[in-house]
């Protein structure tokens, strides 16, 4: 059967936009509240997250998550928003509140760090009606205490190990919903959706290097 034709407009303005790799759309997908997820971007950065192609944001950072950023993020995002909650220096009721506020502000979905403990999965499940995504990063996580604590997405990030880590998990659970990193290539992003990836997660260079990209098409013009 020959491949379906299928039109695009991308205007002037945003030709230039971030798009993802081409490779993720291989994959089977999430489907949160009837939206179906292939795609995340991995990142905080509101002008990426407002250029780019992908059908969902991963927003985690390396700091107290705080419920006015995440407002900011869901507010100024066309996308749906994963937003981090905690689970690792973070701990315990404030992670509970942290889900609650997000739930309550327009998330998708909560991320809870690899250092969760499964009672905390347990309290954060009572108390919202939105899907908790539990990180994986390695191969000794017991997954079927996320699971039987109410994580309902395994976010397998894992660096070089995450296609063999999502194969093992894939294996022993068949039906879970399995988000994982694609890594920096077409080709490390295809073996993570063979070994059974439902969406992959893909970083976004930062604005900064495109613009450095960009500065270097001004100057050239300029000198023309």
């Amino acid at each position: 059967m020959q491949e379906r034709y299928i039109p695009e407009y991308q205007g002037t303005l945003r030709s230039h936009m971030v798009e993802i790799p081409d490779v993720i759309a291989k994959c089977g997908g999430v489907r949160i509240f009837g939206r179906l997820i292939k795609s995340l971007v991995f990142s905080t950065d509101i002008a990426i997250i407002r250029n780019i192609n992908a059908d969902a944001v991963v927003a985690v950072y390396p700091f107290t998550p705080q419920p006015v950023i995440s407002h900011a993020l869901i507010m100024g995002s066309d996308l749906p928003v994963l937003c981090g909650v905690g689970g690792g220096t973070t701990t315990g009721s404030r992670v509970v509140h942290l889900a609650s506020s997000a739930e309550f502000q327009g998330a998708f979905g909560v991320v809870l760090n690899a250092p969760t403990l499964d009672a905390t999965i347990k309290k954060v499940s009572s108390v919202i009606d939105i899907p908790i995504v539990i990180t994986v990063v390695g191969e000794h996580d017991n997954i079927a205490g996320r699971i039987d604590a109410g994580a309902a997405i395994l976010n397998v990030s894992a660096a070089a190990k995450t296609p063999w880590i999502v194969d093992k998990i894939r294996g022993e659970f068949p039906r879970v919903a399995i988000i994982a990193t694609g890594g920096p290539t077409e080709q490390s992003i295809m073996d993570t959706i063979n070994a059974g990836a439902d969406a992959i997660t893909w970083t976004p260079p930062t604005t900064g290097e495109i613009f450095k990209d960009l500065m270097t098409k001004y100057r050239i013009t300029a000198r023309q």
